[in-house]
């Protein structure tokens, strides 16, 4: 089998590398013009190849799993990442959210770190699912839904800490645990919202809040018509675009372009997207043109191994 890690990782940075030259680009204009290859510069005036502040996150958070689950070190890293340019693909920032960048300065001031993240209905960006990832491979073999998302709440909350964007991260992430058991994506996703229902029927959350996710947990996104997918950067949107575009498509390679051409956060919504078909199409599925045009490639695959050999993983 393939290194799932590995594919994962690199299915994350490439969806983020195709989607950086057009962020922000509207629907309609892709439309018109859409992309179908890798591309440089565009919006943020980047080469080829060259990931966003999605997968330089994920990076940092994968790094520091390296060493075993450790909030601090973790949110160290963050710190890292913005100060002194750790896993930037050129070495410098180029891109940062408004609750990532508040959560950083918290986390600078000293303070805990599953509490640096905003708490208010308005800090429901999709700064936390865009980097969550990593923390699947972690808890892999992790059986208590329980312990699950308790681990999810606290990484989320480093930068996000709302009930939206933990439940987010939780439904990807258990979503993620079901594709790496080798099932079918609409065998899995069954299971993933069989198992979110058991989990959330002995809980006391805001029912206004859950109901917000009857799309994904209730119904069956990939029916949804596209002009109901919405891809801007709000955490509800990018969870339910990744997963349609997954759902919706038979390759990797349409997973990602499908992402990207829905417009608005394209990086973000083909990270998130990238990251799970990575994990289901694996490494040979993903055009090896965009592998090789990849920044920082060397690098990446030696983070997958380093992470796959520390946590006892041969996925």
């Amino acid at each position: 089998m393939s290194n799932k890690i590995e594919s994962g990782l690199f299915g994350l940075a490439i969806g983020d590398a195709l989607g950086v030259p057009v962020e922000f680009y509207s629907r309609f204009s892709l439309k018109e013009n859409p992309v179908s290859d890798m591309i440089g510069y565009g919006t943020h005036y980047q080469p080829l190849g060259t990931w966003s502040d999605d997968s330089s996150l994920a990076f940092c958070l994968a790094e520091s799993l390296c060493n075993g689950f450790d909030l601090f070190d973790i949110a160290r890293n963050f710190v890292k990442w913005y100060s002194t340019g750790l896993w930037t693909p050129h070495g410098k920032v180029f891109d940062i959210g408004i609750a990532t960048r508040n959560a950083i300065h918290n986390i600078g001031k000293g303070h805990q770190p599953e509490f640096c993240g905003g708490f208010e209905e308005k800090d429901n960006g999709n700064g936390s699912l865009m980097r969550i990832l990593p923390l699947v491979f972690y808890l892999k073999a992790e059986a208590d839904i329980e312990v699950i998302y308790e681990k999810v709440k606290a990484v989320s909350s480093i930068t996000h800490a709302h009930f939206r964007s933990v439940f987010s991260c939780f439904i990807y992430v258990v979503y993620c645990l079901e594709i790496l058991k080798n099932k079918d994506k609409f065998e899995a996703y069954a299971e993933m919202q069989n198992t979110l229902s058991k989990f959330l029927e002995d809980k006391k959350y805001n029912p206004i809040e859950v109901q917000l996710f009857d799309r994904v947990l209730r119904n069956d996104i990939s029916k949804y018509p596209e002009v109901n997918i919405h891809s801007s950067g709000y955490v509800l949107d990018s969870l339910q675009a990744s997963l349609w575009c997954f759902l919706n498509s038979d390759s990797y390679k349409e997973t990602v372009l499908k992402a990207v051409n829905l417009g608005e956060d394209t990086d973000t919504t083909a990270a998130i997207a990238g990251g799970l078909a990575g994990i289901y199409y694996g490494m040979e599925r993903i055009p090896k043109k965009w592998i090789e045009n990849l920044v920082r490639t060397n690098d990446i695959k030696d983070l997958a191994e380093r992470l796959s050999k520390n946590i006892n993983l041969n996925l």
